[in-house]
């Protein structure tokens, strides 16, 4: 048992936190003559050491889940997607988005695909909701931070709100609020691609850049966002804002969060630095949601498949369920933190 403590204790805390490289960072600042101890020096620090480890993390994620994802093009997900109905498809379409490396707006192209393939409206919509909120990379990033449990949980509820957002749409029978354009005749079946592992090492590696060219900015963005409130945002107004006293602190976060362009790798810094602030598990947690899945953008580009009344459906299904997420994170928060 102590010999599994300690694995996991080196898996947690070296390969995913990587506190050798906190070390590693301050060792440098401090040889190039930068206090590390001081505001500036601890700005500067958490700036570095937090753009590479979460460089290195997506690069290694982005990899591993598109060479995963190479053996499920759009034709084979359509295929294994449509076995299923009801309650099944939903759950097949959450999970199908977990492994979908997209952020809101690279997923809006591919719902719109699945739904003109014949798809069940409800389930191209858990899986528009789960492939930003959650994936594999959110995972190991979240576990990073918060540990594995907050991560699992995390996982789970991001699931929950997308088979049952999915499942509330598909009830509701609105098919006749999709634009014209995204109803099409299921297409014919056509072969996928027979790829060897170099092309798959290719495709993968082609991800990974045109991901960091991406969301790199976003990193940045987010970091250097995350370094400000670590190191200049006085911890009372963090409390008393985002603070488990404040009962308007998840709604809060959440609509702060929905019109926020980014991507859970620009969104975990700050969220990181706010809760090292005192805000509460749930408040940040449901802010990251809310970043993720919705953003003026991709509500932009949704709103030219889908009519008024089906966009802000999917608008209140999604906010309602995380703020709901983050009051339950907020009050589980001495069990899962």
């Amino acid at each position: 048992m102590a010999a599994l403590e300690a694995a996991g204790s080196f898996v947690l805390d070296q390969l995913l936190k990587m506190l050798w490289l906190s070390d590693l960072t301050g060792a440098l600042l401090g040889a190039l003559g930068v206090d590390v101890g001081s505001r500036w020096g601890a700005t500067a620090h958490f700036f570095v050491y937090d753009t590479l480890k979460i460089t290195i993390l997506l690069c290694a994620l982005i990899f591993l889940v598109s060479w995963v994802e190479s053996y499920f093009p759009p034709e084979r997900s359509r295929k294994i997607m449509g076995r299923f109905k009801g309650l099944g498809g939903n759950v097949v379409g959450a999970l199908l988005g977990t492994v979908t490396p997209f952020c809101s707006c690279s997923s809006i192209p591919i719902f719109i695909g699945f739904t003109r393939a014949g798809l069940p409206l409800g389930v191209t919509f858990s899986f528009l909701i789960s492939s930003p909120m959650v994936d594999v990379g959110s995972l190991v990033l979240i576990m990073s931070i918060f540990g594995p449990g907050v991560a699992l949980a995390y996982t789970a509820v991001g699931l929950l709100v997308a088979v049952a957002g999915g499942g509330i749409i598909e009830r509701l029978h609105m098919e006749d609020q999709l634009a014209d354009f995204v109803r099409g005749e299921v297409p014919a079946d056509v072969d996928a691609p027979v790829l060897t592992r170099a092309d798959r090492a290719r495709y993968a590696a082609g991800e990974v850049a045109s991901t960091l060219r991406k969301v790199g900015p976003y990193v940045l963005l987010g970091v250097g966002v995350g370094a400000i409130i670590h190191n200049w945002i006085p911890e009372g107004l963090v409390l008393a804002t985002l603070g488990g006293d404040n009962p308007l602190a998840v709604p809060l976060a959440t609509l702060v969060g929905a019109p926020v362009y980014a991507d859970v790798f620009g969104t975990i810094p700050i969220a990181e630095a706010l809760f090292g602030k005192g805000a509460g598990l749930g408040t940040v947690l449901a802010f990251m949601m809310s970043v993720t899945t919705l953003s003026i953008p991709s509500l932009t580009m949704l709103s030219r498949a889908v009519k008024p009344r089906l966009l802000w459906t999917f608008v209140a299904i999604c906010l309602v369920g995380m703020m709901l997420s983050g009051f339950a994170f907020n009050a589980l928060q001495p069990l899962v933190a």
